[in-house]
């Protein structure tokens, strides 16, 4: 993508509904589950999703960032879990709605510091959607990572991944069979067939 590409707004708003839709899907008895993401439960998974999302929020508007450290989840929710993805939610798309489509520079909380706004609006996208999956797989549910999300999600990795290797994202793991979708969760150093 070149960087006079506009905002993808399907693409931020369907990753934002698979959070919710994964949140939604989680039993009461399911919140200290193990994820793919290394030594975090379902509940610690959830807020790191809803502090990565209010960090964008901050980096946009300069208020509204998230109460605590989003890699540092204490596994404690001061509301219900719904409750603390729907603020988040509801506040990234607020601050994304103020941003031009064909914005060139967005501030953002990765290291990078300001993206181009497709860019940008799809990194925000590939977070949410990547913990929908974190959720979903430790919870039984169905994978929210589309092959048809997981496409523009693998144009937005290749661009912003390699500064966070280590920090963020774990190494690629190497494999060659399955969808986009799988490729992409390899790519960001997860495996596509975890389970608990």
């Amino acid at each position: 993508m070149s960087e006079s590409a506009t905002i993808d707004r399907e693409l931020l708003e369907g990753a934002h509904e698979a959070l919710r839709t994964a949140v939604r899907g989680v039993a009461a008895q399911d919140w200290t589950l193990p994820t793919p993401c290394d030594q975090w439960n379902v509940t610690q998974v959830l807020q790191h999703a809803a502090g990565d999302q209010l960090a964008y929020v901050a980096a946009m508007t300069g208020s509204g960032g998230p109460s605590a450290d989003p890699f540092a989840p204490s596994g404690q929710l001061d509301d219900t879990p719904l409750a603390v993805v729907d603020q988040a939610l509801r506040a990234s798309a607020r601050a994304w709605a103020a941003i031009a489509g064909d914005a060139t520079g967005v501030p953002t909380p990765l290291p990078q510091g300001v993206l181009p706004g497709w860019l940008a609006a799809g990194a925000c996208a590939l977070d949410a959607a990547v913990h929908a999956w974190d959720i979903a797989v430790a919870t039984g549910q169905d994978s929210p990572l589309t092959p048809a999300m997981a496409r523009p999600l693998m144009a937005v990795a290749s661009q912003i991944v390699e500064p966070l290797r280590g920090f963020a994202y774990a190494p690629a793991l190497s494999g060659d069979d399955g969808d986009d979708a799988a490729a992409l969760l390899r790519y960001l150093g997860r495996r596509p067939d975890w389970t608990r």
